[in-house]
C-alpha cells in the first residue's frame, strides 16, 4: 500500500471525467492510497487546458476532487525543480516531477517523458494501459 500518492493531470481529469480510461493498476492503486494529493499546477494546467479549448469548460474541474488534498508550491519545490536534467521540456511536468522529489511522493503517471525521470532519482508510479 502507498500512503501518499501525488497524482498526474491527466490521471486526476481521467478519474472525474473518463473512469473507464484507468487501468485497473491504476485505480487499485487511487483507491488504496492513504493520501491522494492534486497539485495546485495541474489545477493551472486545466484552466490553461480549457482556455485553448482543449478540454470543456467545466468550472468543476478547477476543484479539488473529493478524495483529493491541494499540494501547494512551495520554496522547496522550486529549489528541486532547479536541480531537475533537462530531459523534458513541459514546465507543468517539471514541477510536477519537482514536487514528488521534494516531498517523497511517489508521482502517478502515464507520461513516458515523466517516467523517464525515474533514473534521476524520482519515484514513478506507472501501469500499462
Amino acid at each position: 500500500m502507498i500512503a501518499s500518492l501525488l497524482v498526474d493531470t491527466h490521471l486526476v481529469l481521467w478519474a472525474r471525467i473518463a473512469p473507464e480510461r484507468l487501468t485497473v493498476g491504476e485505480r487499485r492503486t487511487l483507491d488504496r492510497a492513504r493520501s491522494r494529493y492534486m497539485s495546485a499546477v495541474s489545477l493551472w494546467e486545466i484552466a490553461i487546458l480549457m482556455a485553448l479549448d482543449r478540454i470543456a469548460r467545466d468550472e468543476r474541474l478547477l476543484s479539488v476532487p473529493d478524495g483529493f488534498d491541494l499540494l501547494p508550491v512551495l520554496p522547496d519545490h522550486c529549489k528541486a525543480l532547479v536541480t531537475l536534467p533537462r530531459r523534458h521540456r513541459d514546465p507543468f511536468d517539471r514541477m510536477l516531477i519537482a514536487q514528488a522529489r521534494a516531498d517523497h511522493l511517489p508521482l502517478l503517471t502515464r507520461d513516458r517523458a515523466i517516467i523517464a525521470y525515474g533514473s534521476a532519482g524520482a519515484d514513478i508510479v506507472t501501469f500499462d494501459a
